[in-house]
């Protein structure tokens, strides 16, 4: 009989783990047993034991990237966070992934979106940093502090005015092997984001055209060599 309690025990704590609840003020955004609230191709999207999963193979590699898009509604000003892990990856960790936020849907047919992005890659290179899909590129670093101004012969003028956090620290926050915790804060044209406690970007947005102070939340699977990406533990807390 005590083995059977601890047998359970072990089985509720390890369903908990895997969809916690959410924290106190934040609104659950994944209820850890389906895709409920999400739209994505279904042959790369999935959930399994708690987590949801998006993966490519070999067989039926993809051409563009594509994403999970939450449909509850547009973001404005907001925290996110969110668990993620990479697996499955091939010895040169080449799988790449991100949080779009604030984005466009561009092709509804094709689940494809564009704006600010909340980079992560399996080889801890770009993880953190914040990326514009079909926009401006690469618009902060790892450890970067910058100010976006309007663009100039048409490119984005980048002033990098400091560090979020030294570049070191940045890269050691990441666990290749492990779950990582990522937090988006958004408000007004303040973007920061945060990888396991550490700022990893902080970007005032001064470009009145480019900048976007609205939009859908999506999860990323990108192109290239079969990759798998995990989430969990998405929550959501509306900001003033």
């Amino acid at each position: 009989m005590k083995f059977i309690s601890s047998l359970l025990l072990s089985t509720v704590l390890g369903v908990a783990s895997m969809s916690a609840a959410a924290p106190a003020g934040f609104k659950s955004l994944f209820n850890g047993k389906d895709l409920s609230g999400w739209e994505g191709n279904p042959a790369l999207w999935s959930v399994k034991e708690g987590v949801i999963v998006g993966k490519t193979t070999a067989e039926a590699p993809i051409k563009s990237n594509t994403f999970l898009i939450w449909k509850g509604g547009e973001l404005k000003n907001f925290e996110l966070r969110a668990s993620f892990r990479f697996v499955d990856n091939n010895e040169k960790r080449t799988a790449n992934s991100g949080i779009q936020y604030r984005s466009r849907v561009v092709d509804p047919a094709g689940w494809v979106v564009g704006g600010y992005q909340g980079d992560m890659d399996a080889a801890g290179r770009y993880v953190g940093m914040l990326y514009e899909e079909k926009g401006r590129g690469i618009l902060a670093k790892p450890g970067e502090k910058v100010k976006l101004h309007p663009i100039e012969n048409g490119k984005p003028k980048i002033e990098v005015v400091g560090e979020s956090a030294p570049s070191a620290k940045v890269s050691a926050a990441f666990k290749p092997d492990g779950w990582n915790e990522i937090v988006i804060i958004a408000k007004g044209n303040h973007l920061q984001h945060f990888l396991n406690g550490v700022q990893t970007a902080d970007i005032t947005d001064l470009d009145p055209q480019k900048s976007a102070a609205s939009g859908v939340l999506a999860l990323q699977i990108h192109t290239g060599p079969p990759m798998q990406i995990q989430f969990k533990d998405l929550a959501l807390k509306t900001l003033p």
